[in-house]
């Protein structure tokens, strides 16, 4: 399969991915100077296990390696100091509706990597699905070189999220943010 960038009607492009639908590979989408990660995966485990992986400091800590403080409920907030750069991440909690719906603000200030800030929101949806879980995850307001740095850096979370649920050794994030990158870098349009 190729890809190609699409116009749609309403001036959103959409960059599809290599690989099928089903696959565990996410889609990156732009509207203007705005960008959109979104992923779906289906895992073997319930609801309750999946949404202790997404909340809980402990599991945050392994496989986002992410520290993390939670005010555990709709207008609490978050704070994160997050992934391999350890970005300090603020936010208020949007939506907490537990076992199903987690949205919160990602807050960045600015810093080298990330010259202007980010002020984006995250959305984890589960929905039970068959014995396990589909998880539904939405990260948008993401500016558009944001958007392109962040896609693979997501795919390799979600790749140690599942090692995590799994009990198995967590994946190399280096190492899987290399290998899957150029699968969310072809038919992105140069600047």
């Amino acid at each position: 399969m190729h890809r190609q960038v699409s116009r749609h009607p309403d001036s959103v492009e959409l960059i599809p991915v290599t690989t099928p639908h089903s696959s565990r590979t996410g889609t990156l989408t732009f509207d203007g100077e705005s960008a959109t990660i979104t992923f779906e995966r289906s895992l073997r485990h319930p609801v309750r296990i999946v949404w202790a992986a997404l909340t809980e400091s402990e599991h945050l800590a392994r496989w986002y390696m992410t520290r993390a403080r939670l005010d555990a409920r709709a207008g609490g907030s978050i704070e994160y100091w997050s992934g391999p750069a350890q970005y300090h991440v603020t936010g208020k909690i949007l939506v907490w509706e537990p076992p199903k719906v987690f949205e919160h603000e990602w807050n960045v200030e600015a810093r080298k990597e990330l010259p202007k800030g980010e002020r984006t929101i995250v959305r984890w949806e589960l929905t039970p699905e068959d014995d396990g879980t589909l998880l539904r995850l939405t990260h948008k307001r993401l500016t558009r070189p944001t958007g392109i740095g962040f896609v693979s850096g997501i795919h390799a979370f979600l790749d140690r999220l599942e090692d995590e649920l799994d009990g198995a050794v967590l994946t190399d994030w280096a190492s899987r943010v290399k290998e899957v990158r150029p699968n969310y870098l072809q038919g992105v349009p140069r600047q």
